[in-house]
C-alpha cells in the first residue's frame, strides 16, 4: 500500500538500446512474525537495461536484460530492540528476492506497450481506397548518446496490388534540421511525398458543373461564349457546361526552406450537356497548377493542407469535337482567370 510515483531516468546506451533507473517508494503490510500487523516502509532502486533490436519481420524491439534491485531504506514500526539484527538480515535478504519478482515484470509490462508502437508502425496502412503504406527497417536501429535513429524504408502499393517505386534519396544527419530536445522528428522526403500522392491522384478527379461553383459566373454556353468570341457562334445558347478535371501525370512536391509546393498537373475538358441529346465534349485544356502546402500533426497523422499559389497556368486547347473543329486554335487566355477561380473555390477544397 501507500505506493508513490516512482522517479524515473532514463539515458541511451551507445550500440545497445536503453538504460533505466527506477526509484520506487511504498509500504508493505502484514502479519508480522512475532505476532500482530506490522508495516515496512522501504525505498528501492531498480535498474535495468534494454537492448534494441531488429527482428526477423524488420521490427524494431525492446528487450530488457539485467534488472537489479537495490535496498535503500527499510523501516518498520517495530522498535530495534525488538527487531534483531538477525531478524533485520533475514528481512533484508527475503525483500531482496522478492522485490525483483514484483518490480521488474513492470519493465516487461513497459517495453511490451512500447513494441506494440512499433508493430503498429509496420503495419499496413490504407490510404483511403487508393492502395496502402507500409514502413519496415532499412537499417538496424542506431543508439548513440543522444538518439536512436531509424532508418525505414516505405513501401507503397497501388489498390490493384502494384508497387511503387521511390527513389532511395537518403539524406545524411548532418544535412538535416538541428535536432531539438527531448522531441522525436520524423523526416519524409519529397520524393516520398511525390509518390504518395501519385496513388491518391485519382481521387483527385472531379466533374464541376453550375451548382457546385457558388459566387461564380454561371457554367453555361452563354459564359464561354462571351469569354471565346471564336466559337460563340457554334455553341447552343444557355446550355448547361460541366468541366471534367482528370489528373494527367502524378503531382510533384518541392520542398524548400522557405515553403513547399505541390504542382499538379490537370486535364479540364468542357463538355456541353443540351437537355435534348446526348453530352458532347468542346475541347481540352492542359491545367498546371502551383499549390502552396501547409503541414500539420493532427491524431498522430501528417495533413496537408493545399492553398492556390497563382493563377493556373493552361495549354493550348485540344480535342474539339464537332461544328468547333473551325476553332481548334484560340486564345486560351480568357478561360485562365474563370479556371482559377474554379480550382481556388471548388478544386482544392475538395482535395483537402
Amino acid at each position: 500500500k501507500d505506493l508513490r510515483p516512482p522517479v524515473i531516468s532514463l539515458m541511451l546506451s551507445p550500440g545497445l538500446g536503453l538504460f533505466m533507473a527506477v526509484l520506487v517508494q511504498m509500504t508493505i503490510a502484514g502479519k508480522s512474525f512475532i505476532g500482530g500487523n506490522m508495516e515496512i516502509a522501504l525505498a528501492a532502486n531498480l535498474t535495468a537495461s534494454s537492448r534494441l533490436w531488429q527482428d526477423a519481420a524488420g521490427i524494431p524491439r525492446f528487450s530488457s536484460r539485467n534488472c537489479h534491485i537495490a535496498l535503500v531504506s527499510v523501516k518498520t514500526k517495530v522498535p530495534s530492540s525488538v527487531l534483531p539484527k538477525i531478524m533485520s538480515k533475514f528481512l533484508d535478504s527475503t525483500l531482496q528476492k522478492v522485490l525483483p519478482c514484483l518490480l521488474c515484470p513492470a519493465v516487461d509490462a513497459v517495453l511490451n506497450l512500447v513494441n506494440a508502437k512499433f508493430t503498429t508502425m509496420t503495419s499496413e496502412i490504407p490510404l483511403g481506397t487508393a492502395g496502402t503504406l507500409q514502413y519496415a527497417l532499412l537499417n538496424p536501429p542506431l543508439t548513440s548518446e543522444t538518439f536512436i535513429e531509424l532508418d525505414l524504408k516505405t513501401i507503397l502499393h497501388q489498390k490493384e496490388g502494384k508497387e511503387v517505386g521511390l527513389p532511395m534519396d537518403r539524406s545524411s544527419l548532418a544535412s538535416l534540421p538541428p535536432k531539438r530536445d527531448a522531441a522525436t522528428q520524423l523526416i519524409l522526403s519529397a520524393n516520398f511525398l511525390s509518390a504518395e500522392l501519385s496513388i491518391l491522384q485519382t481521387s483527385f478527379n472531379l466533374e464541376i458543373s453550375n451548382n457546385m461553383v457558388l459566387g461564380l459566373p454561371p457554367l453555361v454556353t452563354t459564359m464561354l461564349g462571351a469569354l471565346i468570341p471564336e466559337i460563340s457562334r457554334v455553341l447552343p445558347p444557355s446550355q448547361p457546361v460541366v468541366i471534367e478535371m482528370r489528373e494527367a501525370k502524378a503531382p510533384v512536391v518541392t520542398i524548400t526552406p522557405d515553403k513547399s509546393l505541390v504542382q499538379l498537373f490537370s486535364t479540364a475538358e468542357f463538355w456541353v450537356s443540351p437537355s435534348d441529346s446526348a453530352p458532347e465534349s468542346l475541347f481540352v485544356l492542359d491545367i498546371h497548377s502551383n499549390l502552396e502546402v501547409q503541414f500539420a500533426i493532427a491524431e498522430e497523422k501528417l495533413r496537408l493542407s493545399l492553398a492556390l499559389q497563382s493563377p493556373a497556368d493552361a495549354a493550348a486547347p485540344h480535342g474539339a469535337m464537332g461544328d468547333l473543329h473551325h476553332f481548334s486554335v484560340f486564345q486560351e487566355l480568357p478561360l485562365k482567370g474563370v479556371l482559377a477561380d474554379i480550382i481556388h473555390v471548388v478544386y482544392v477544397p475538395l482535395i483537402n
